[in-house]
């Protein structure tokens, strides 16, 4: 049996091969191109790889065109955490040495080793790990649009104190399009105050509202004329170019989280899992999304509804040492798994009585409102495990039996 350790970078790798017995077999260097990929297949080739029998291969990272190609087959590929692998080089070495084909022989002696003590790369279709990077990059858009938000409310709090009174009433209030379009046209309070009704009108038009816009244009009109404190006029000019650089930057967020939307809703219902997903409460396709997206499509990647469940960060862990022993939430998760988690079970209460039911009920036992939304979580990504695994829609009735009852 051959393992082979690949220690990655930038624009080049290091490559080690060793047997059962430890002793290293092969080492290379390649380049971070097309070149060296096949350099990297042909060395594996002529130590024995084949496509019935690939040799498995050890490497820091999950991503990349390297661990793409890897994948190719029915190659395991396991990616090793760096601070478990930093651990491992001190089983090699005590003078704290360190160099990258160095590191290239820990990671293949991990294999060697420890191979059950690790997990290889979930074996995901293409369309699943398309849909994982539009869910993400969606996520992450909207996370920026927020930090966007946040830091233009921070600005205005300084100098327009009515541009925020006058779009509190908005929901998303600061990333609505009017509320950009209002920006644009007035950048300062003394612009604001001089603006018309027909002006107003005309902003609330080009962002696209269609009801309501004349008594909006004579509730905002009353707003930016009433009397508010100012900063001195140069100084008042200069915040407001900052808060348009700013607002160019938010308006752009916007357009990617909007435009990210749009192809998750494209991509997601043509997976075969989706229809699984959305039956259950709470779940929209843009959380479906990002649930399918970190549990991934491979039925095989967790043994059992525990291992799921640990995984999202939803179960709690035992620490027992001596005679100490507790209980608390997890603090090693999937962090984007465990806030769509969080989301979920708080969208569920409304969508399901039997969800409502079990978090009241924790509640009334003294469960936190954090506590008791990780507990309803953690029960409804076990269901969802096991519909997955049985092909089966969600039902509420075998969900919730006893709550149910207790409702009603």
């Amino acid at each position: 049996m051959i393992y082979c350790g690949i220690d990655w970078a930038e624009r080049s790798h290091d490559v080690a091969l060793v047997d059962d017995t430890g002793a290293l077999v092969a080492k290379r260097h390649i380049t971070d191109d097309a070149a060296g990929y096949k350099l990297l297949l042909d060395l594996l080739a002529e130590h024995g790889d084949t496509e019935e029998n690939p040799i498995p291969v050890a490497i820091e990272t999950s991503r990349g065109l390297l661990v793409a190609v890897l994948r190719i087959g029915k190659r395991k590929v396991y990616a090793i955490n760096p601070m478990a692998a930093a651990r491992y080089r001190d089983r090699h070495s005590v003078s704290r040495k360190k160099s990258d084909p160095g590191d290239a022989l820990v990671l293949a002696n991990i294999l060697r080793t420890d191979m059950h003590a690790h997990r290889p790369l979930p074996d995901d279709s293409d369309l699943g790990r398309a849909i994982a990077v539009l869910a993400r990059a969606q996520q992450d858009s909207l996370w920026n649009r927020q930090q966007l938000a946040n830091q233009l409310r921070s600005l205005l709090r300084e100098y327009y104190p009515a541009a925020l009174d006058a779009f509190a009433t908005w929901a998303n209030g600061l990333c609505r399009p009017e509320a950009r379009e209002l920006l644009k046209a007035a950048p300062t309070p003394t612009r604001a105050a001089r603006l018309t009704r027909n002006q107003l009108q005309a902003a609330l038009k080009r962002a696209g509202r269609k009801r309501g816009i004349e008594a909006e244009s004579d509730r905002l009109r009353d707003v930016f004329r009433a009397d508010w404190a100012h900063q001195p006029s140069m100084v008042e000019e200069a915040l407001g170019k900052q808060m348009l650089a700013l607002l160019v930057q938010l308006e752009a967020a916007c357009t990617a989280a909007d435009d990210l939307a749009k192809a998750v809703e494209g991509a997601f219902p043509q997976h075969p899992d989706a229809e699984i997903l959305l039956s259950f409460p709470g779940l929209g396709i843009q959380l479906a999304a990002r649930i399918l997206a970190e549990i991934g499509d491979d039925h095989t990647r967790f043994a059992d509804a525990r291992g799921l469940k640990a995984y999202a960060g939803s179960s709690p862990v035992t620490r027992a040492s001596g005679k100490k022993s507790s209980i608390t939430r997890r603090w090693v998760k999937n962090d984007r798994l465990n806030h769509a988690g969080y989301l979920w079970a708080f969208a569920s209460l409304r969508a399901c009585e039997g969800a409502n039911a079990h978090y009241r009920r924790r509640r009334e036992i003294g469960d936190w409102h954090a506590a008791a939304q990780r507990n309803l979580f953690n029960r409804m990504i076990g269901q969802l495990y096991h519909c997955l695994q049985h092909r089966k829609l969600f039902d509420e009735q075998t969900a919730f039996p006893a709550e149910l009852a207790a409702a009603a």
